[in-house]
């Protein structure tokens, strides 16, 4: 019992922590996933294809004493072409901008050496590491235990944690491990916001997430989509959405449509579906299919497209 001319020692106020963290990674690792799970909410999009993410994408995770931005980057790899070019340098400098990088492996597939190549650029950014093994769901938990010690000797002395984005398992002590590493400070955002990017670039991304699930293999990985107008209609509740899918030969612009326009249908009615639920208005979503020969080589088309 105190006496009573003594007044107990308060604990100290805990300090607000907000910063920046590059979620990086080969292509193809589950990023964009471990992503919109960390911020409970999609804000980026996901296909079995690799180098899906090809802009620098924000997702806001903010709780009462934190504020944690995280950006998804394109997949590191060698690069080919102007346009994988543009997506890797963004990724790398991901690395020197940021508090924190969370190097994410994918461990059913074990450490590969382009995962290695990663991990030596991210050591030499000169900033906090952490490293996620993800799809932890596919692996035994006895055949983590090597790969957690190659990873080790690999990055002496950062913190490791299996996770799986698809299931949630560990992924809040992952979370807890980046925020304990990131800078004191206020929040940047307002606390509930999950992303920085417009609704016009969300929607755009949604309608190709859309087209490279409905087309898989058939059309080539160097498809875009441009909207080419994003109008709200307040009054009567709606959003109007105008995109141009562009393809590079001619022979592929029919099977984007499909017999009868069955397909493209079906990409815009599942990127509508997809819009309303995170606008939360009713969406209409008119899209087009135009060939544009060599965009992807194009300066001026990847500016449009924020590549």
């Amino acid at each position: 019992m105190s006496r009573p001319d003594t007044v107990s020692p308060q604990p100290p106020a805990q300090q607000h922590r907000c910063g920046f963290c590059a979620v990086v990674g080969r292509p193809n690792v589950g990023k964009s996933t471990l992503l919109n799970r960390i911020v409970g909410d999609k804000v980026a999009i996901v296909s079995p294809r690799p180098q899906t993410t090809r802009n620098r994408l924000t997702g806001i995770k903010t709780t009462g004493d934190t504020q944690l931005i995280l950006v998804d980057t394109p997949g590191i790899h060698k690069a080919r072409g102007l346009m994988t070019g543009r997506m890797v340098a963004t990724a790398l400098r991901s690395l020197r901008e940021t508090d924190v990088v969370l190097l994410v492996v994918d461990a059913s597939r074990g450490l590969r050496p382009e995962d290695e190549d990663v991990a030596a650029l991210s050591a030499q950014a000169g900033t906090e590491i952490v490293v996620a093994l993800n799809k932890m769901d596919r692996v035994k938990k006895e055949a983590l235990l090597p790969l957690i010690q190659r990873v080790a000797d690999l990055l002496p002395g950062r913190e490791i944690v299996p996770v799986s984005a698809l299931t949630g398992e560990n992924v809040a002590d992952l979370l807890d491990t980046i925020v304990s590493r990131l800078p004191a400070g206020p929040a940047l955002f307002p606390a509930d916001e999950v992303t920085e990017q417009t609704e016009r670039f969300l929607a755009q991304e949604m309608i190709r997430e859309k087209l490279l699930l409905h087309t898989r293999e058939e059309v080539p990985y160097n498809t875009a989509v441009l909207v080419e107008s994003f109008e709200e209609k307040p009054d009567r509740g709606l959003i109007v959405i105008r995109a141009t899918i562009y393809v590079e030969r001619p022979s592929q612009k029919p099977i984007v449509i499909g017999e009868g326009g069955a397909r493209i249908k079906e990409i815009g009615r599942s990127a509508r579906l997809e819009m309303e639920a995170f606008f939360g208005t009713k969406v209409y979503v008119e899209l087009f299919v135009k060939v544009r020969r060599g965009w992807s080589k194009d300066a001026r088309v990847l500016a449009e497209l924020g590549i």
